[in-house]
């Protein structure tokens, strides 16, 4: 039998511990983002986003990388297009590094960080530690499967008018 007394304590620890893991994801929300917005300032620095200075990182890849033939030719395939690649792949990580340090568009801006982090890591291969990408990539998995903007985000607020929203 349970009683107003018992329930009280258990449903607050419910929420507590709630609380915890939606501040620990939106922690994890940052520093994706930051990460993402270093990475961006850096290869800036790095000329990686011109034609020449992106053909040249994919073409190493593809010469030293362990990735799978079928990778490596669409990496060809980028480095060929590098005036057009080059500054889509400038736009994609300062967009998403933003994104996710304001918690706007969570989700799908996780979802895409996912994507985008496991084909870096298939290309490095070999060339880098194991674990330094697979690490942001499982993290930006989890902030699409949590929800992560919704704490410390403007997905906090968009979720405050359409709460079923898949989108935040």
């Amino acid at each position: 039998m349970t009683t107003s007394a018992t329930a009280a304590p258990q449903e607050t620890n419910t929420v507590t511990y709630r609380l915890q893991a939606a501040n620990g994801l939106a922690l994890v929300r940052l520093t994706i983002g930051a990460m993402f917005v270093w990475v961006f300032f850096e290869n800036l620095g790095k000329g990686l986003y011109t034609p020449a200075g992106y053909a040249g990182l994919i073409n190493y890849y593809i010469q030293h990388s362990a990735s799978p033939a079928v990778w490596k030719a669409v990496m060809g395939l980028m480095a060929s297009h590098a005036a057009m690649v080059a500054p889509l792949q400038a736009m994609t990580e300062i967009s998403l590094g933003v994104l996710l340090i304001i918690g706007l568009l969570t989700r799908p801006a996780a979802f895409v960080a996912f994507g985008f982090l496991a084909s870096l890591w298939v290309s490095e291969w070999g060339t880098a530690w194991i674990w330094e990408l697979l690490v942001p990539v499982l993290a930006s998995l989890a902030l699409a499967a949590g929800r992560a903007g919704r704490t410390w985000g403007v997905d906090a607020r968009l979720a405050q008018r359409r709460p079923p929203s898949r989108w935040w």
